[in-house]
C-alpha cells in the first residue's frame, strides 16, 4: 500500500472553501494565495474516508452518541504519546476548541472578571473574553534573539493585581510556535495553583512538534494541576477535519465539569456531529501512520522554508518553530510600519497571510503562514514573497 502523496495539488476552489472560497468577501484581490487559515491543503487518512463513506452508504443521520469504543480510541492515542492516562468521567464533547475556551470563560468566572492570556497568541481568546464581559488581561511574551519566553514575574504580577480567575494557555503556543517545556509548565501551574487561578488549557496543536521538542499536557505536569485545568484537544488539527466540528474536552474536577456541561446546556448544545464523532474515532484508531507520514513532510516544508529565507528573502527572519504547522515570520528587517507590510504581502506579493497584529500584543511587524501545503505551492508563495519584497 502507498502512503499519502502530500504532493498533489487538490484543488479546492468552487467547494464552499473558507480559506479558498471567500477571498474577494473579505476584502482581498482576485488571485491570491492563500496561506493563512489554520487548515492543511491534504485531504485526511483513508481510514477517516472509509469510516465516513461507510456512515454515508448507511445513509441515517439522527441523533447520535459515543460508545467505549470511542473513549478507549481517545485513551490509546493519549497515553503511549504524552503519559497521560485520561478517565471516561472526564470527557466532555464540545463542537470545538473555541467554543469550549467561550464555554469555560462563562461557566468558570462572572462578567467583569479577569482572564488572561499571553500574546501574541490565537485571536479568538481575546474575542471570547472580550465578547463574553470579561476584563482582558495580557502577559506579553518575551521575544529577543529570535525566541519567545514566559516572564513569569509579569505573569504572576498581573495575575495579583488583576484579581485574575481564569488563564487561558496555549499549548503549543499559536502563532509563535513554543513547545513548552515541562519546567515552564510548572511554574505556570504553581503560580496558578497559589493565587487560586483556573486555567484552559488548549492543546489542540499536541500531536506537531518538532525533533527535539517534547508536548507536556499541563494538567498531568504535577497531579494537583489537574484539579483547576479544563483540557481542551480536538482531532481536528492533527487529521484536518476543522469543519466536521468535535472537540474532547477533559475536566477532571467534578465541580468544574457540572458548571462546564451547564453551560453547554444553556447555549443549546446536547449531542455531537455524527460525522464529527465517526472521523475523529476512525482517526485515532487508524491515523497514527498518516501522522507519521505528514510530521517527516511538514519537516522538510519547514526545512525548505528556512532555506528559502536565508538564501533568498534574509531580511525576513524565520522564528524557529517548535511545533505546529505554522511559522512565524518577522519582517521587522523590511523596514515597513505594519499597514505597509500588509501591502506588500496582500497586494504586490499576492499572499494571504495572517497579519501579526491579529495576534495582539508584540504581533507588530510579523505575518503568520501556514505550511501545511504542497512544497510546490510554498515555493510559488516564497516566490511572490521574494519578488514583492525587491531581494530577487
Amino acid at each position: 500500500m502507498t502512503g499519502p502523496n502530500f504532493d498533489e495539488i487538490i484543488d479546492r476552489r468552487n467547494t464552499d472553501s473558507l480559506k479558498y472560497d471567500f477571498a474577494q468577501k473579505r476584502g482581498k484581490p482576485e488571485g491570491i494565495l492563500p496561506l493563512w487559515v489554520a487548515d492543511m491543503d491534504f485531504r485526511a487518512p483513508q481510514c477517516v474516508l472509509d469510516a465516513l463513506a461507510e456512515k454515508n452508504r448507511h445513509g441515517i443521520f439522527g441523533y447520535s452518541e459515543t460508545k467505549s469504543d470511542y473513549f478507549d480510541a481517545l485513551h490509546n492515542w493519549f497515553a503511549p504519546r504524552f503519559g497521560w492516562d485520561i478517565r471516561p468521567e472526564w470527557l466532555v464533547k464540545a463542537p470545538g476548541v473555541v467554543v469550549a475556551v467561550s464555554a469555560a470563560i462563562r461557566a468558570l468566572t462572572n462578567e467583569g472578571d479577569a482572564v488572561l492570556i499571553q500574546q501574541p497568541v490565537y485571536y479568538p481568546f481575546a474575542e471570547s473574553i472580550l465578547a463574553n464581559g470579561r476584563k482582558l488581561v495580557v502577559n506579553q511574551l518575551l521575544y529577543e534573539d529570535g525566541r519567545y519566553a514566559i516572564s513569569f514575574a509579569g505573569f504572576e504580577e498581573k495575575i495579583t493585581r488583576e484579581k485574575v480567575k481564569l488563564f487561558i494557555l496555549c499549548s503549543p503556543h499559536n502563532p509563535v510556535g513554543r513547545v513548552w517545556t515541562r519546567e515552564e509548565l510548572r511554574r505556570l501551574g504553581d503560580i496558578c495553583a497559589r493565587h487560586g487561578v483556573l486555567v484552559a488549557a488548549d492543546e489542540i496543536h499536541a500531536d506537531f512538534t518538532y525533533d527535539g521538542h517534547q508536548h507536556h499536557v499541563f494538567s498531568a505536569v504535577r497531579p494537583e494541576f489537574a484539579d483547576f485545568t479544563v483540557t481542551c484537544t480536538s482531532p481536528t488539527k492533527t487529521f484536518n477535519l476543522a469543519g466536521l466540528q468535535i472537540s474532547n474536552i477533559f475536566i477532571p474536577n467534578g465541580g468544574l465539569k457540572r458548571k462546564f456541561r451547564a453551560e453547554l446546556i444553556r447555549a443549546g448544545f446536547s449531542q455531537s456531529n455524527i460525522m464529527g464523532l465517526v472521523a475523529g474515532r476512525a482517526a485515532y484508531q487508524g491515523g497514527a501512520g498518516w501522522l507519521a507520514d505528514l510530521r517527516l513532510y511538514l519537516a522538510g516544508n519547514l526545512g525548505f522554508l528556512r532555506a528559502y529565507l536565508g538564501e533568498n528573502i534574509p531580511r525576513i527572519r524565520l522564528v524557529e518553530p517548535e511545533g505546529t504547522y505554522l511559522a512565524w515570520l518577522d519582517c521587522a528587517g523590511l523596514g515597513l510600519d505594519d499597514k505597509a507590510l500588509d501591502d506588500l504581502m496582500i497586494n504586490r506579493a499576492r499572499l494571504w497571510l495572517d497579519a501579526g497584529t491579529m495576534f495582539g500584543a508584540g504581533g507588530g511587524g510579523f505575518q503568520r503562514i501556514n505550511i501545511a501545503c504542497p512544497r510546490e505551492v510554498l515555493k510559488t508563495a516564497l516566490e511572490r514573497l521574494k519578488q514583492a519584497a525587491g531581494d530577487g
